[in-house]
């Protein structure tokens, strides 16, 4: 289960911004995840909720927009999203297709209530 790494991966990377912010709390972590990044969404949740809990992050949402996968015809030049995982341009029936959206895995942002400095009085 490689979702487990990832999500212990987002909550250094959180956990990192909140140091160098100097905020002490986040909302939510917005993550961009493509079609072709070959991760559960539910199992990253899973491991992100195990690894938070009883932590400044446990009540932290994680906001997770699927990306679809798209592709670039190297024939006739035309950018089509890919439909079950079939590599052909919808156009020429090319199979020379490059993808160019579906593999991300990006924190997109961080969604803080008020912008708080550690230290503040609420």
């Amino acid at each position: 289960m490689h979702e487990l790494a990832i999500a212990d991966s987002i909550v250094k990377t959180v956990l990192g911004e909140m140091t160098r912010r100097r905020l002490s709390r986040i909302e939510a972590v917005g993550l961009r995840i493509g079609a072709l990044s070959d991760i559960v969404p539910e199992a990253l949740e899973f491991g992100f909720r195990a690894l938070t809990a009883d932590t400044i992050l446990a009540d932290t949402r994680l906001d997770i927009e699927r990306i679809p996968v798209r592709g670039h015809c190297s024939k006739c030049h035309v950018d089509f999203e890919v439909e079950k995982f079939v590599f052909i341009c919808p156009e020429c029936g090319a199979v020379e297709v490059k993808v160019s959206q579906g593999t991300e895995l990006d924190v997109a942002y961080l969604e803080i209530d008020e912008p708080q400095e550690l230290g503040e009085l609420p």
